[in-house]
């Protein structure tokens, strides 16, 4: 063999090996920062983590937004859609009518606004490309309209759970709120200041209300807002007009000093009242609402059931 053949083969394997060596540290150090950065994020107390009851009942669109949010961060994927970023997006018409209702979904903070559009664009992808190929199976023409059909689900989808957890906050807020009132004013009842009967309600109940509630009063309570804009900022974060009518009431007799018992004692009455009543208007809509699938998938299989042998001897008859 040719001497110097032989020297610049190993030549370029010594600069293969070193190579790969800087490639494997550099990545091995990317790595260690999406940790560092994961376990940064993880302390913090977010409902997108697991074990926290207040995901349980969140879409498998909003959960990916979640990870999403958190991949994002730590420099794990990079996004589609550079350029729609930040206050940018924000600005758009969907990253504007997100901030809206995510703030009553409670999800304003484990989902940014330019995670939203991301996931949006990435959903909207998936479910073109998925409709595409099973169309082909069959047609170009079902390929087409079934493209259309996954695209307009991916982009519709993420809306849908941010609407969807946002109706079950303000159920939760209605279930629970006579019981906060309730003890709240019991407590008052019993010589405790407002403060201390609010907390003793967030720290010995299990509930996401009451896991919000707990949030508001620690915020008041080490100094970081005041007493009033936190409990404005936690009706807020419901989209439910009695817990803003009663949190109005409450600011109002703690700011004049009037008497606070009666007040949430009769609105604790209120308030059980009005969800009794909405429990009975969703339960006087199930009829209606079970006849569109009634109409649709039971109602055609009874008639081929019964109709289907007299079609058979009529079509042989002829």
């Amino acid at each position: 063999m040719n001497p110097a053949v032989a020297a610049i083969g190993i030549a370029g394997c010594c600069f293969a090996g070193v190579a790969a060596m800087l490639a494997t540290r550099a990545g091995l150090g990317r790595r260690k920062k999406i940790r560092l950065r994961e376990a940064a994020l993880g302390s913090l107390s977010s409902p997108g983590q697991p074990g926290n009851p207040s995901a349980s009942g969140r879409g498998w669109a909003l959960r990916y937004a979640e990870t999403l949010t958190r991949r994002l961060f730590t420099g794990a994927t990079e996004p589609l859609a550079p350029s729609v970023r930040g206050k940018r997006a924000g600005k758009t018409r969907g990253g504007m009518r997100y901030k809206e209702r995510a703030t009553a979904a409670g999800c304003a903070k484990d989902v940014t606004v330019s995670a939203y559009c991301e996931a949006r664009l990435r959903l909207t992808v998936v479910g073109a490309i998925a409709g595409l190929l099973a169309g082909m199976l069959f047609s170009v023409e079902l390929a087409v309209l079934l493209a259309i059909a996954g695209a307009l689900f991916g982009w519709t989808a993420l809306m849908r759970d941010v609407n969807a957890a946002c109706r079950n906050r303000a159920v939760g807020a209605e279930r629970h709120l006579s019981e906060m009132l309730e003890v709240v004013a019991l407590g008052l009842r019993s010589g405790l200041t407002f403060d201390r009967s609010f907390e003793l309600y967030g720290s010995h109940f299990e509930n996401e209300f009451a896991r919000e509630c707990a949030k508001a009063h620690r915020r008041w309570s080490l100094g970081l807002t005041t007493r009033e804009e936190a409990l404005r900022e936690f009706s807020a974060s419901y989209d439910c007009d009695e817990l803003a009518r009663i949190v109005d009431s409450i600011v109002r007799s703690l700011r004049f000093g009037s008497a606070l018992a009666d007040i949430l004692e009769e609105a604790a009455l209120q308030s059980r009242a009005t969800y009794r009543t909405s429990l009975e208007e969703r339960v006087a809509k199930a009829p209606v609402k079970m006849m569109l699938p009634t109409g649709t998938l039971i109602l055609p299989a009874m008639l081929l059931l019964v109709m289907g042998p007299i079609l058979l001897e009529l079509a042989g008859g002829f």
